[in-house]
């Protein structure tokens, strides 16, 4: 069962912020599951990743020449993660040098569009996963590794995830 609270209310930057982000959401969702609808459910998560994957690129390498210190872990989870970004997903870091990175998110935008849209567990886990095909290519264009533990899509408390340098 997925738990999905929100904590942080109120805030009208994070407000809208979320909104955003559930907009974009709602029309990945959609895009999927009229896909799957149609057959072609297979095609479409293709043709999904292959976009968010892209994206990831694009905002990795964008983040990567806005960072004094490209090679800081943590440098880059500041210029990434922005105080507005922390509240709208509620994260909280549990380790954050300048060679490895572990956080957790206690709320998911998207995840609460697409349960708003009535989506079954196992649609918004498979969303889920897609849309951190850009985190992991993001990581990817900065230098970086990306380790992905439990989920909130999953049925997590969290989405448990981490940025590090190769090795560390």
């Amino acid at each position: 069962m997925i738990d999905n609270k929100i904590r942080i209310q109120g805030d009208a930057v994070v407000d809208i912020q979320r909104g955003a982000i559930g907009h974009r959401a709602t029309w990945t969702g959609l895009t999927y599951t009229k896909a799957r609808e149609a057959g072609k459910a297979a095609e479409a998560e293709k043709i999904i990743r292959e976009a968010i994957v892209e994206t990831g690129k694009i905002q990795g390498a964008q983040i990567k020449t806005q960072c004094r210190e490209p090679e800081n872990v943590a440098c880059f989870t500041e210029t990434f993660l922005t105080p507005n970004v922390e509240k709208t997903f509620e994260i909280e870091f549990t380790n954050k040098t300048a060679d490895r990175v572990d956080l957790e998110f206690h709320h998911c935008p998207l995840l609460k569009a697409w349960q708003d849209l009535g989506f079954d567990d196992a649609t918004c886990e498979k969303l889920c996963d897609m849309a951190m095909d850009g985190d992991r290519s993001i990581a990817k264009a900065v230098g970086f590794e990306f380790y992905l533990g439990d989920t909130i899509a999953k049925g997590g408390k969290t989405c448990q995830m981490s940025y590090f340098k190769k090795g560390k």
